[in-house]
């Protein structure tokens, strides 16, 4: 960039075939040249002035060998650093974790879909409760993810490129009439990222919380998704595929585990408590900076990786699951009591004294049948539409809206 500006007078505009030259410096950096900057830095115990030195030495007996000393111009170690760890996480985030969270999205809005209408005896805390359809279930996580992917499109990947101390002291002294908070602005955009105008040595990384913290919700999702199917897998409701090879318990034949969804579990627990910290920590540096950033900083793809390994270990769970009609039905049928929730409701409309305290009395506690369940609705002085309403009512039919409500995630 600065080869293409009048105003940096010692750096001579490039040919075409020098920029190709530098650029495949880039593209072709394979694990011997990283070897030789380490080679380098053993002896500068510096790693980005080993990168500066490695680079000299390349443009040595080229046409650019004149341009040595304008490798690591106005620069100070973060300048690199921060473009460098910037460009990490939007390609990493973007090209390695967002695929496989959108294929788990993608995934689950597919069999959200396919049983928006097949009814399931929910359980809050535990217990049988007001049915709902596995379909609209499976929905509530999909909205969850897409509110946090639709933050993440948001995002910002901040850069800075102003020298020493975030005040282009050195470029001033250089080039004392240069549009210095323009240029570094304009090479900033230049690679993708958002120019942050204001900063000290380091650029704060608060936009790295930022992205932290949407990525340990998506997690916390993920999360709670895995034991939702973990207790579905051990209620019945969902079947797991046997794999005729596989191996479910060293000593008991019969055994197929849920291990995907917990291996997923493991790696989120993971994966959370790096970015945890890494979100609290990063941003704070005494006065215009210190180094404890840069080691926290190389935890970065740990973190990300254990996230990757859950996702790709939730879909493998999920790929090898069905849903069970049957015990769905069958615990719907054993349920009659759950209809005490509409019949009290229908009860209050019609001006009844007590309707939750009578039906508590039918049912808490107790077993409940069709049969006395129906009785109980006979005796009521109902008007004959909601009578009848009721005493069609089962609990596989007791859904509510639950099936229009899938509509909101496609």
């Amino acid at each position: 960039m600065m080869s293409e500006r009048p105003e940096i007078s010692h750096v001579r505009p490039f040919t075409e075939l020098e920029t190709r030259l530098l650029r495949s410096w880039a593209t072709g950096f394979d694990e011997r040249e990283a070897q030789r900057v380490k080679e380098i830095e053993a002896i500068a115990r510096h790693d980005v002035k080993a990168v500066e030195y490695y680079l000299k030495e390349r443009l040595g007996g080229t046409s650019l060998e004149g341009m040595k000393e304008s490798v690591h111009f106005c620069c100070t170690s973060e300048d690199i650093n921060n473009l460098a760890y910037a460009l990490m996480l939007k390609e990493g985030i973007g090209c390695g974790w967002v695929p496989l969270a959108q294929r788990l999205v993608d995934a689950v809005t597919a069999l959200a879909k396919a049983t928006y209408d097949t009814p399931l005896l929910t359980r809050t805390h535990g217990q049988p409760a007001t049915p709902s359809t596995v379909g609209k279930e499976l929905a509530v996580f999909v909205r969850r993810w897409q509110r946090q992917l639709k933050q993440l499109e948001r995002a910002e990947y901040l850069g800075k490129f102003n020298g020493a101390v975030g005040s282009y002291n050195a470029h001033v002294i250089a080039y004392p009439d240069a549009p210095w908070e323009d240029i570094p602005h304009a090479f900033v955009e230049r690679l993708g990222l958002t120019f942050n105008p204001l900063t000290t040595q380091i650029e704060p990384h608060d936009f790295m919380a930022e992205l932290f913290h949407i990525l340990i919700r998506f997690n916390h999702i993920t999360l709670d998704f895995d034991r939702d199917m973990w207790s579905y897998i051990s209620l019945g409701y969902f079947r797991q595929k046997a794999a005729p090879q596989e191996v479910g318990s060293s000593t008991m034949p019969h055994k197929i585990n849920p291990i995907d969804f917990e291996n997923s579990e493991a790696n989120l627990g993971v994966s959370n408590a790096l970015l945890d910290h890494l979100a609290a920590k990063l941003p704070i540096s005494r006065l215009q900076r210190d180094l404890s950033d840069s080691s926290a900083l190389r935890n970065i793809g740990v973190a990300l990786g254990h996230a990757v390994v859950s996702l790709q270990s939730t879909l493998k769970g999920l790929s090898q699951v069905e849903v069970d009609d049957k015990a769905l039905q069958k615990d719907l049928d054993h349920a009659w009591e759950v209809l005490s929730e509409a019949v009290q409701t229908v009860m209050r409309k019609s001006g009844y004294a007590n309707p939750y305290e009578q039906m508590k009395a039918l049912t808490r506690g107790r077993a409940t049948t069709q049969e006395g369940m129906r009785s109980f609705i006979q005796g009521l002085d109902l008007p004959e539409a909601d009578k009848q309403r009721l005493l069609a009512l089962t609990p596989a039919t007791y859904t509510g809206l639950a099936e229009k409500l899938v509509r909101h995630i496609l």
